[in-house]
C-alpha cells in the first residue's frame, strides 16, 4: 500500500516542497504539480523556481482538433515533454515548445537550462508520460467557485486575451470536465495534496 499523502496549506508549500527537494540530495530534482484549472499550479511553480516546465507548452495547435478535445492528453505531445524532463533531470539543456494563448498554437521554442528544481506544473503534469521523470508529485487542490474567481480575474487583466464569456464557455465544457476525467488518478499519484482554498491566490 502507498504511503497517505502529506497534506499542507498553499503557503507552507513552497518552504516544505524545497525542503523536500533538498532531501533527495539529487543534483536536480523534478517536481510535478498537477491540479484542476485556477487552483493556483502556476502560481506555486513560480514560488518554487525559475525552471519552469508548463504542460500547457505541449498543447495541439487548436485549429487542429474538435473544440471539446483540444485539452485531451492524447492530443498533448506528451512524448516530448517526457523527452525535454528526462534532459533537465539529467542537467542538461531542453528545447520547450512555446505555446500562445492569444494564437492558441505552438510559436517556437525556448532553450531551457535546468536549476535545483525543476517543476513540470500542468493539468496533466502527473500523466503516465511524465511519472519516470518526477520525483515528487504534487495535487493542488481549491473549491471550483475559487478557481472561477481567480481564473476570470486573470481574464479581466488581459492574460490570455480570451474574455472572461469565452473563458467561462472554455472552463466548464473542455478545460474542468478534460481535468476531472484524470483527476482521481492523479490524486492518487500525489505524495502531497496542497490545500488552496485562498480566493487571492493567483492560478
Amino acid at each position: 500500500m502507498h504511503a497517505a499523502p502529506l497534506r499542507i496549506d498553499f503557503d507552507d508549500a513552497p518552504s516544505l516542497l524545497t525542503g523536500l527537494a533538498v532531501g533527495l540530495a539529487r543534483p536536480v530534482v523534478v517536481i510535478g504539480i498537477t491540479g484542476a484549472p485556477g487552483s493556483g499550479k502556476s502560481l506555486l511553480a513560480a514560488r518554487l523556481s525559475r525552471c519552469i516546465v508548463p504542460t500547457d507548452a505541449y498543447l495541439p495547435d487548436y485549429d487542429r482538433v474538435p473544440y471539446a478535445e483540444r485539452d485531451l492528453p492524447a492530443h498533448a505531445d506528451l512524448e516530448r515533454l517526457a523527452r525535454d524532463l528526462s534532459f533537465l533531470r539529467q542537467g542538461r539543456d531542453a528545447n520547450i515548445p512555446v505555446w500562445s494563448f492569444h494564437t492558441h498554437r505552438r510559436e517556437g521554442f525556448c532553450a531551457q537550462s535546468p536549476s535545483p528544481i525543476v517543476v513540470c506544473e500542468g493539468i496533466h503534469a502527473l500523466h503516465d508520460a511524465a511519472l519516470p521523470h518526477l520525483d515528487l508529485r504534487v495535487f493542488v487542490e481549491a473549491p471550483g467557485d475559487v478557481r472561477w474567481e481567480r481564473i476570470a480575474a486573470r481574464e479581466r487583466a488581459g492574460e490570455r486575451g480570451w474574455g472572461v464569456e469565452e473563458s467561462r464557455v472554455f472552463f466548464e465544457s473542455v478545460a474542468e470536465p478534460t481535468f476531472a476525467a484524470a483527476a482521481v488518478d492523479y490524486r492518487a499519484r500525489a505524495g502531497v495534496i496542497v490545500s488552496n482554498a485562498d480566493a487571492r491566490s493567483a492560478t
